[in-house]
């Protein structure tokens, strides 16, 4: 979560194929708002993800393409979260003709998985299934641009939130093998080093990581302490409004869980502690 947020505008034609539209929905953990992206230069365009279904998203969308002279061929969907597929129902309703891919797909969708190629005029974009902060969670990279939509994997600004630590940190690493330009994110501004950024991820997670294991050794010789999420968080996060605590704890849980699968914590009937074995450095 980023504590200052840059003003984005609900409307920014981003490159000459791509124009951002804000999904009308700011707040603590949607930053801005969610990004939605209009792809294409011609008659008909890509969509990548519908916002909440805020009445401001789909009446601006209608307005842009209008601007456009142009009409929502097919959307895809990044993952299954609210803030990304709450409009699904504006859109089908607004454009009944268009075509909606997600992985998992729900009634009336099609189905997406990996190398699944998308096409409109100047657009061409390559689904990834990128597991981690969703088990369906895509990407899509636009080969005009070698750039990336990269969903809520990675944001404009702070750091993302995921559901599977493990899972997501092997995402982060295919991510980097598939693309070499900028992130177009699913919150916050444009990412101009996407590979560095993503680097950036890796690297605060392993440093984490390391902190909570360094909160559980001290003043801690003999590795007996039991320790709570939430103790851990309140010295990790210390500076971290508390508001956010609960949202933090959830992160730690998957720390501890990826920690005990590598053998340098365990779970006990109260909590968790070092691994007599695996956590002297």
């Amino acid at each position: 979560m980023a504590a200052s947020l840059v003003t984005l505008p609900m409307v920014q034609r981003l490159s000459p194929r791509c124009i951002r539209i804000l999904g009308g929905n700011p707040g603590k953990f949607s930053l801005q708002g969610t990004n939605t992206y209009l792809l294409g230069t011609g008659r008909f365009r890509i969509l990548i993800d519908t916002g909440e279904g805020r009445p401001v998203w789909i009446q601006t969308l209608k307005e842009t393409l209008d601007q456009e002279n142009a009409t929502v061929k097919l959307a895809v969907i990044s993952h299954w979260h609210h803030d990304h597929t709450g409009g699904i129902t504006d859109l089908v309703n607004a454009f009944p003709q268009v075509q909606v891919f997600k992985n998992s797909p729900d009634d009336g969708q099609l189905p997406i998985q990996s190398g699944d190629n998308f096409q409109v005029e100047d657009a061409t974009l390559t689904a990834w299934h990128t597991p981690g902060h969703a088990k369906d969670h895509m990407v899509f990279v636009l080969t005009e641009e070698d750039a990336m939509f990269a969903g809520d994997n990675v944001l404009g600004q702070g750091t993302a939130v995921f559901e599977d630590l493990f899972t997501y940190l092997q995402s982060l690493s295919k991510m980097k093998t598939l693309f070499s330009g900028q992130i177009y994110p699913g919150h916050g501004p444009v990412v101009e080093d996407g590979l560095g950024k993503i680097s950036e991820y890796i690297e605060h997670r392993r440093q984490r990581e390391e902190e909570v294991l360094q909160v559980m050794r001290a003043s801690n010789p003999d590795n007996s302490k039991i320790w709570t999420a939430m103790d851990i968080v309140k010295t990790v996060y210390k500076d971290v409004r508390e508001d956010l605590h609960m949202a933090a704890c959830g992160g730690v849980l998957q720390m501890l869980a990826k920690l005990e699968q590598e053998r340098k914590v365990k779970q006990t009937k109260d909590g968790w502690q070092l691994d007599d074995v695996k956590s002297v450095i």
